[in-house]
């Protein structure tokens, strides 16, 4: 039997809910089709980490800013715990603190504080002695991924938004979708396909130069003491492009190539975030490649767990679980095209997804019924 709704989202991860939350608000009658059961894919297996500072100047930050206000607006209808907001950005060198000063006097910049000596040790616990500083941002929220997508998801089908699983699009086309069960028609078809990358639309996406990330994500035991921040090193000063303006950044870079190339050369960075139950999400590494491999070296996680005892007091860190996140990579930060009438196809294509995406379903919801786009566009 053919169904009909006003607009359907095709993929029910982040990028997907966050336009099913978009359409639902704009009073559409809306459902959500997925191949799997339930999302398992990059949207579930990433810190849960709202990222502001850092964001790329422009449509991405203010992407971010206004992706953060709708997680906190949603997180208390929807029984999502916030476990912690900020972010401590430390400087383990005077090279990194010069590029936070340096930020800090941006407008990406405001809100967000140096801190030194006496200020920092009280702002965190659990950070080493050594450290040269820290940025501390106000903006960024952090929510249990494995949890809060299954959340959103109940909370949006108690909302009347429909959801079906198990669901495969076979094609789309104007105002239709085939899958194996039938027949689904709407007039606004949105396809979020996450890393899939070859079953619809597969020449935008090499077009475009779409590849995979593979990246390596830890948990460590409760350290003892509670975070009240996300916490983030120097390594991470040279891979998100909201620093890539700075002009200390040259002499940090060096630096880093002298004394860290393997980490550089795997991508690594260091985010800690906390769970309730104290143990610390950690990561994180980027390798590149149509199809990665789903292994998953030592080196590179003795990498990673290196950056985070050279920032944290954690000397010998507990490994409690251990996986491999995959998301879709390419030479933009997301984009959306219109393969047909009333359909968009939209990726994030460089793992901002968790921080960008309610404020991407606003423009595409907007674009698709005419209107004007929302305020942060």
């Amino acid at each position: 039997m053919t169904q009909h709704f006003d607009c359907l989202i095709v993929g029910a991860g982040i990028v997907g809910l966050g336009h099913a939350l978009a359409a639902h608000r704009a009073g559409l009658k809306t459902a959500i089709i997925d191949r799997d059961s339930r999302a398992a894919g990059a949207s579930l297996r990433n810190f849960g980490f709202i990222t502001v500072t850092g964001q790329q100047e422009g449509i991405t930050w203010r992407r971010a800013m206004r992706s953060r206000d709708v997680w906190a607006d949603i997180a208390s209808q929807a029984g999502i715990a916030i476990h912690h907001r900020g972010l401590l950005m430390c400087a383990r060198r005077p090279e990194a603190l010069a590029v936070l000063k340096e930020f800090a006097e941006t407008g990406m910049g405001d809100g967000c504080r140096i801190l030194v000596g006496t200020d920092l040790w009280e702002h965190g616990q659990g950070l080493r002695a050594d450290l040269a500083g820290a940025l501390y941002s106000p903006h960024e929220l952090r929510v249990e991924s494995r949890f809060a997508l299954a959340q959103l998801t109940a909370w949006l089908v108690a909302q009347g938004v429909a959801f079906l699983p198990r669901t495969a699009a076979l094609s789309v086309e104007t105002e239709r979708v085939d899958t194996p069960a039938g027949r689904i028609t709407a007039d606004h078809i949105v396809v979020c396909p996450g890393t899939d990358l070859t079953s619809l639309y597969p020449e935008v996406m090499a077009r475009r130069g779409i590849t995979l990330c593979k990246l390596h994500m830890l948990r460590v035991a409760d350290p003892g003491f509670s975070i009240n921040a996300a916490v983030m090193s120097d390594l991470g000063l040279v891979r998100y492009l909201g620093y890539a303006g700075a002009t200390t950044l040259p002499a940090l870079r060096r630096r880093l190539e002298a004394e860290q190339p393997e980490h550089l050369a795997d991508g690594i960075h260091l985010i800690a975030v906390q769970g309730a139950d104290g143990s610390l999400v950690v990561g994180d590494s980027h390798h590149y490649a149509d199809t990665p491999d789903p292994f998953q070296p030592r080196a590179v996680d003795d990498r990673i767990l290196s950056e985070l005892s050279a920032t944290m007091a954690i000397d010998s860190p507990e490994i409690v679980e251990r996986w491999v996140g995959v998301y879709p990579s390419g030479p933009d930060t997301a984009f959306s095209e219109q393969p047909a009438p009333g359909v968009r196809l939209v990726m994030v294509t460089s793992g901002t997804g968790a921080s960008t995406a309610f404020a991407i379903g606003e423009e595409t919801i907007a674009d698709l019924l005419g209107r004007q786009p929302p305020p942060h566009a």
